[in-house]
């Protein structure tokens, strides 16, 4: 059985006062197994944040099915969502989401804070997550007093500490330069290559190019998938590149055509 499964999902916004809908999810459907490294790419409003924060138990389907590790999420108590969240799922975002008053450690120990853990448990697991991260020397300090990268590869580390189920990634090198992104991606690989399960929501074809399979969302649906297989990260750059022309294109058709 797959960790994630995903059947027929569908998200429907209605405004406030009711008169006008939107259809952010059609009928998206697709697993995931343990080890996966998947990256979910599309347009603006194409729905792979709200797909994302389905996934992650932030926000509710219309309809449709997400089960986790036999879990369904549809079926799991709201007082009991926070620790099922917190047990089984890592997140990572673009902005960080750190807290400016605790230091690294503070930060990044947080999610074991509330589950309730030891100290010296937790000082046993961070020992080895800040070393791969090479965060260890900065473990003292606070977020203002580090750069960018440090500050995701600090969120990276909050995220895995938990031995999460999936490490859930919303455009993770979006606020990151490109040698700051690069590095990320590098430890992104090394995580998945211990076995982390890894779902990344990005715009970046560079970014995606390090994920073992792409899953393209177009108007709300699974529109196309790629396979890295044995591609190079250059290779599977251009491969990506020439799925998302191909997905332009079809657009431009159903829209009536490129105009002169």
């Amino acid at each position: 059985m797959a960790l994630l499964e995903v059947n027929n999902l569908k998200k429907v916004y209605v405004t406030r006062f009711g008169g006008n809908s939107v259809e952010a999810l059609r009928n998206v459907s697709f697993s995931a197994e343990a080890g996966e490294f998947i990256a979910i790419m599309g347009e603006s409003g194409s729905g792979k944040t709200t797909l994302l924060n389905i996934l992650a138990a932030l926000d509710k389907a219309t309809s449709g099915s997400v089960i986790l590790d036999g879990h369904d999420l549809e079926k799991i108590r709201e007082r009991e969502m926070s620790a099922f969240r917190r047990d089984n799922l890592g997140f990572v975002f673009q902005d960080f989401n750190l807290l400016d008053t605790f230091s690294l450690k503070d930060n990044i120990l947080l999610p074991l804070v509330l589950r309730g853990m030891k100290y010296p448990e937790m000082e046993r697991l961070l020992t080895p997550v800040a070393k791969s991260l090479g965060i260890s020397e900065l473990l003292n300090k606070f977020p203002y007093e580090i750069s960018g990268g440090q500050k995701q590869r600090t969120a990276c580390a909050r995220a895995i500490i938990t031995e999460p189920k999936i490490f859930l990634a919303d455009e993770p090198t979006g606020a990151l330069d490109s040698k700051a992104s690069d590095e990320l991606l590098q430890l992104f690989e090394k995580i998945n290559e211990r076995g982390q399960t890894i779902l990344m929501v990005t715009h970046s074809v560079k970014a995606a190019s390090h994920a073992k399979r792409v899953l393209f969302i177009r108007d709300g649906a699974v529109f196309h998938q790629l396979y890295r297989g044995k591609f190079s990260v250059d290779e599977e750059y251009r491969r990506i590149s020439e799925a998302l022309t191909v997905m332009s294109s079809r657009v431009r058709e159903s829209n009536g055509g490129e105009s002169a």
